[in-house]
């Protein structure tokens, strides 16, 4: 993806420019599947959560002012989309009986009957959050979405040094969730 076609489609897309618009999203539609993937390892799950970034970024592109990088935005478009398709999973296999013998179920930790979504990193961010919502964004752009650190931080609004002291902060809080069987 080249960085400077995918800015320069970005603002002319948020201007209102239809065209642009379209070769922006056949542009990113690639690397939005491959992030989501971070987020929603079941290939159908992630999918399913690059249309709704997609959907999002064609309404949303007005929003866009260009203070950050195109790249930066469309990260937090990816989070929220997919936290939200987790949401909803999660939801659904609430609504419905389970389908899956105790003796057969798979690791919870590391893959869910809820269509193979991470629920380890899933639940340890909504429990973050509940938490801690101040050290979520640290972690989501770091860890989760790769950032730089200094980008992460101007995305965030924060001093570089607080940004690295909430991540360490978070992935603290997050480690014995991630390994915490119960």
């Amino acid at each position: 993806m080249d960085a400077a076609l995918t800015e320069d489609l970005a603002r002319r897309a948020a201007a209102g420019d239809g065209t642009a618009l379209e070769e922006l999203l056949h542009e990113v539609r690639p690397e939005v599947v491959r992030r989501c993937g971070r987020f929603l390892p079941c290939r159908e799950d992630a999918e399913e959560a690059a249309q709704d970034v997609l959907l999002q970024l064609a309404r949303r592109i007005t929003t866009f002012e260009g203070r950050s990088r195109f790249s930066t935005w469309l990260h937090t478009v990816v989070a929220n989309c997919c936290r939200q398709k987790y949401r909803e999973l999660r939801r659904r296999a609430a609504e419905r009986p389970a389908a899956i013998e105790p003796a057969q179920q798979i690791d919870p930790r590391t893959t869910s009957v809820i269509a193979g979504s991470r629920v380890d990193l899933l639940e340890a961010l909504e429990r973050l959050e509940r938490e801690h919502p101040h050290l979520v964004a640290p972690l989501v752009y770091r860890d989760i979405c790769r950032l730089e650190y200094a980008e992460a931080a101007e995305r965030i609004g924060i001093p570089l040094g607080t940004l690295k002291s909430r991540l360490h902060e978070a992935r603290r809080q997050v480690r014995p969730w991630l390994t915490d069987a119960s």
